[in-house]
Order: C-alpha cells, then structure tokens, then sequence
C-alpha cells in the first residue's frame, strides 16, 4: 500500500538567539535579522511520515512550509533524511499572518496538492507556542484530526491507530483517513541526514535561489528536475486576498516590550548564622524555588 503523506514544517527563529532587531516597529516579526531553523516538533513529525514511508513502499513524503523564499532550507534538511520533495508557500501578500490566515493559506496549498492520505505536522511551533495551525487545517479541509500524538501505532485499511500523549496519562485512537496528526516533542526523534541523500540532493534549490548559482550549479539543477523545490504564491493557490497576511488575521499585536531580568542581591553566609539561613530557607520557599 502507497501513500501519499504531507508534513507541515516550518522555519522559526531561534528563540536561543534573540536580538535588539528581532520585531518590527508594527509588532511582527523580523524574520530576515533571526538565525533561522527547522521547528523541533515539525522534526518530531517528518520522523513518524518516514516510518510510514519505509513500511509502506511506494509512499511518497512531501514537506509544505510557509514562509521566506529561505524557508527551503527545511525542505532541503528534510529530503536529507528521507523526504521526496517540497513546497515553498511564499509571497508578500502572506506576511504578517496570525494562526487564523496561515491554516488558511496553508490549507489551499494542500488542496492544490491534492491527493493525500494523511497529513502530518508538529503540535506547535516555538515561535507562537499556540498548537492552533494543525487543527485549523483540518476544520478547514472539513477532515478529522489527532492531537498531542506520540506514535503512529498502524495505517491501512483506511484508517490511522495513534497513540496520544495527555497531560494525565495515554490513550490510542482510531481515525479514519484522511486526517491530520499533530506530533508532540516526546514523540521519536528524527533520523539525522543520511550521507548518500546529502550528496543526492545537495543542489536542490527553489525557484528564487536558482538566480544566485554558480553557471555549473545551475546545469546540473537544469538536467536534474528533481533538484527543484516548486514555489508557489497567493494566487497560484487561489487564496482570497481578505482571508491572508494581516489583511487576514483577527489577531494583531498591541504592543511589544523588551524585559530585562536583573539580578536580586546575593545574600553571602559563612554558614555559622542560623537566622540566616533560616529566612534564605523562608525565601526559597516564598519564590516556590524550593517546596
């Protein structure tokens, strides 16, 4: 049994590498100023459609992202370790989308692709922590979905058996096909690149960056369809222009304020004073540090 799989991926910001230019003056993000990388849930996520995959020859793995023309360095990382190609959903007109535009935006892309059996993505990503884009998805492609799964149990017959992780304990559900499963971080981690894929497809490139090649670069990309990441736009999926970008999104940033953390006073004792250590205890417990 083949299918055909789709994982949502995103490129985020990492978080670890926040600077004085990481917002704009409008409260969105400033993408381009961020070290960019690929989601760590999303990772969680590629690894259970490469389970699929490799127990079900002839599936096909493909990775949709939205983002900057940049944003096909996570598709490249994942055709590394097993994925078969990609999308690059980028435009002007989708920037500054909330989680209400992006599911959107990203839900016509899929029904352009069309033909999928599941559709796979990681429960949130970093730079929103809000779990909605994959449940959004589904309400709008009107398919079910699966949240907060650890494992994908078995697929055939139609149908998903998934594990889920719960806040108080586990539970494993059936649902029929297609779907949408949102992966949780404690879900198997990925594989990492495989060498004879890095040399395979060391050259894949999406349409925008084909204009920076090297002549010979260029060739081998030209004679190798394959090395192509496909780049479409707002329109190449027919999105409503009202329902995209901050046109779009409901959600819109009042406000963004740097918090600077200052160290409190160091209490130093000699370990001799008892009514010291006894109101540093009292602190500790105070601040919930300890107890």
């Amino acid at each position: 049994m083949s299918l055909n799989i789709i994982v949502l991926a995103k490129q985020v910001p990492d978080t670890r590498n926040v600077g004085k230019d990481a917002m704009k003056a409008d409260g969105t993000i400033n993408r381009a100023a961020l070290p960019a990388i690929f989601n760590p849930e999303d990772l969680n996520a590629l690894e259970q459609a490469l389970r699929i995959k490799d127990a079900n020859p002839g599936s096909t793995v493909t990775i949709l992202t939205m983002g900057l023309p940049r944003a096909a360095e996570v598709i490249r990382e994942a055709m590394y370790r097993g994925a078969d190609g990609g999308i690059v959903l980028t435009d002007r007109a989708l920037g500054g989308a909330d989680t209400l535009a992006t599911s959107y935006s990203l839900a016509q892309a899929v029904k352009k692709i069309g033909n999928y059996d599941i559709i796979l993505g990681g429960r949130q990503a970093i730079d929103g922590d809000t779990a909605q884009v994959g449940p959004q998805i589904a309400e709008k492609l009107g398919i079910p979905q699966v949240t907060y799964a650890e494992d994908i149990l078995s697929i055939g017959d139609g149908k998903v058996v998934v594990k889920r992780r719960l806040e108080n304990g586990v539970e494993v559900v059936k649902a029929p096909l297609p779907c949408v499963v949102t992966v949780n971080g404690s879900a198997a981690p990925c594989r990492p690149r495989n060498a004879q894929r890095l040399m395979k497809f060391k050259y894949a490139v999406s349409e925008s960056e084909k204009n920076g090649l090297k002549p010979e670069i260029a060739a081998i990309v030209e004679k190798r369809p394959y090395l192509t990441i496909k780049e479409w736009g707002a329109a190449f999926v027919e999105a409503d222009p009202e329902q995209i970008g901050l046109a779009g999104s409901p959600t819109k940033v009042k406000a963004v304020e740097n918090v600077v953390f200052t160290a409190k006073e160091n209490l130093c004792m000699d370990g001799k004073n008892d009514a010291q250590i006894e109101d540093l205890v009292k602190e500790l417990i105070a601040n919930h540090t300890i107890g």
